[in-house]
């Protein structure tokens, strides 16, 4: 897993998730990469924008997964959409939204076989 620091580019296009989350995985070896909130624009949370979906996309079209990791509380008031894309995502492997690193190791769960 790629653990990205809170410090660092802002992800606020699908080519910046290609430069610095697809990019950085791939030459780690990651098969998943955790992003701090802060690392994502704003727009990735109104999904409107589409930029959430597009980056999601990208991921997984390359076999990554994705974990946003911190508190997302006030995107989810204002936003029923972004609190049924969570709540959906989060039954999945593929982009899960945690609290913290901790909670992401301690809901880890295996890779399904190829």
């Amino acid at each position: 897993m790629l653990c990205l620091d809170e410090a660092g580019p802002r992800i606020a296009s699908e080519q910046d998730a290609l430069d610095h989350l697809i990019g950085e995985a791939l030459g780690h070896g990651a098969s998943m990469i955790a992003v701090p909130v802060s690392r994502l624009d704003a727009a990735f949370f109104a999904l409107r924008t589409g930029l959430a979906g597009g980056i999601a996309q990208k991921i997984t079209n390359y076999r990554l997964k994705l974990a946003v990791v911190g508190d997302i509380s006030a995107h989810l008031q204002a936003s029923n959409a972004l609190r049924d894309w969570v709540r959906e995502s989060n039954k999945r492997d593929t982009v899960r939204f945690v609290p913290s690193l901790d909670d992401l190791a301690a809901d880890a769960r295996p890779m399904p076989a190829k």
